[in-house]
């Protein structure tokens, strides 16, 4: 089946009609209806019936849409990464990180970057650690920034600094003196809790731990950030176990504590192997670490 027909077949699937998958494709409504009976032919049998003014798919096309779908949307990365591969040398510093380091750390590292790069143009984009190997791979972003180890085999991926899980409360439940210590996690044993269902390795190794605590901790409501996460402690939910950057840059009135725990929260920083660092990157990642190092040395 020719390309020409699986994007007419995918653009009649989306428009309904005739007449607007030729708009979608900028070609002539004679042309398109010409290509469609050329698909048809060449099948052996009709992809579309006309029900209501509307062309609905026949039981046969209906069988291809999956993988019609599918290689639509490879040929959408496909041109997104050839797009990308032609940008000249010169591109800008493009980042991509989880949305806690965008609020609280790359801002700073950016400001001081352009005191000594002045000209340099960066485009930072806020991404969960998924969506950010797929930004990556497709040349869309550069450099990486992410507390999980995403240990994907087309990338490099180095930390830059450890910190430590801190649990947050709602004001006033810890006496003031007890702030700077850290909390055993048998202390959780029966208490409120706000559990965080991210299915990341950061959020199992969390939950692992938690199944061992006896009594267990009640957790009535699950929420899929941590930022999400501290709103709720902030308004009596109970407690939250989250890491040391989403501690630093909330903005809730929260209590927050150090977690005694052997188990350490790293920045890591994710590139591909085949795209060696300009100075520019390397300055940044430098001040990244610096910075953040520094940061959670605030909040131990």
């Amino acid at each position: 089946m020719r390309l020409r027909y699986i994007e007419l077949f995918h653009a009649v699937l989306s428009t309904g009609s005739l007449t607007g998958a030729a708009s979608l494709l900028n070609v002539s409504q004679p042309a398109a209806s010409k290509a469609l009976q050329q698909a048809e032919s060449h099948l052996g049998f009709p992809l579309f019936s006309r029900v209501r003014g509307r062309l609905q798919p026949t039981p046969q096309a209906l069988l291809m849409r999956h993988q019609i779908d599918k290689l639509m949307r490879d040929l959408y990365d496909l041109r997104r990464l050839a797009v990308n591969i032609t940008r000249p040398e010169s591109h800008p510093l493009r980042v991509t990180c989880t949305p806690a380091l965008a609020q609280v750390l790359v801002p700073d590292v950016i400001a001081r970057l352009g005191e000594i790069y002045p000209e340099t143009i960066v485009e930072l984009f806020t991404q969960h650690s998924a969506v950010m190997c797929e930004s990556l791979m497709l040349r869309e972003a550069d450099i990486g920034l992410t507390l999980q180890d995403i240990n994907h085999h087309g990338l490099v991926q180095q930390p830059l600094c450890r910190g430590n899980i801190k649990v947050v409360a709602p004001p006033g439940w810890w006496p003031a003196r007890e702030l700077d210590r850290p909390l055993p996690i048998k202390a959780l044993a029966g208490q409120p809790m706000i559990g965080i269902t991210v299915q990341d390795a950061l959020g199992a190794m969390l939950q692992n731990h938690l199944t061992k605590v006896d009594p267990a901790p009640v957790t009535r409501v699950w929420v899929q950030t941590y930022q999400l996460a501290c709103s709720l402690v902030a308004r009596g939910g109970g407690l939250a176990l989250v890491d040391p950057f989403t501690a630093q840059c909330s903005r809730e009135p929260v209590q927050k504590r150090p977690l005694k725990l052997e188990m350490d929260v790293v920045l890591y920083v994710v590139y591909r192997p085949d795209s060696p660092l300009s100075g520019v990157q390397t300055r940044f990642l430098e001040y990244v670490a610096e910075m953040a190092q520094k940061m959670l040395a605030n909040t131990a």
